[in-house]
């Protein structure tokens, strides 16, 4: 089939593009993002209740949640549980070191240098040059919000 114009790729995509069951993956994003996060809710409780500082226990639990989604990456159920999941089991942290760990697996045959160094942030890297653009502009946004006010 020759496609001629964009409007005849659009209907070809569209016709061959599974249909998305929205109801279902906002439900399951919802439940299983809800669930990371009230898992973090407990570590943050139970660390509390061993006399930590709020600070420290919010720290603690960071840390937590970051092993448990690197362990859970190695041993190839992170990826499993993504499909039923979706963009819930993709909480900014656990989702960050899924990338991060992925990509160190993937490519650990390389070497440590070639391999794991230039290759382990090419899944997080646009993450972190994002996250750090928009906080820098965020403060510069901030910073002349609070000039023009005279503060």
């Amino acid at each position: 089939m020759k496609i001629t114009s964009k409007e005849q790729y659009g209907e070809m995509v569209k016709l061959e593009s599974p249909n998305s069951n929205y109801f279902k993956n906002s439900l399951m994003a919802f439940l299983f993002g809800g669930s990371i996060c009230t898992l973090g809710e407990f570590f943050c409780q139970l660390y509390l209740s061993w006399d930590m500082e709020l600070k420290e226990s919010r720290t603690l639990v960071a840390i937590t949640l970051i092993f448990i989604a690197a362990v859970l990456t190695v041993l190839k159920v992170y990826d499993k549980v993504a499909k039923y999941a979706g963009a819930g089991i993709v909480v900014p942290i656990t989702g960050f070191a899924n990338s991060v760990v992925a990509s160190a697996i993937e490519f650990r045959s390389e070497g440590f240098v070639m391999g794991l160094g230039a290759k382990i942030f090419s899944i997080a890297g646009p993450v972190l040059v994002f996250g750090i653009s928009s906080s820098v502009l965020y403060g510069i946004i901030l910073y002349v919000i609070k000039l023009v006010q005279g503060g």
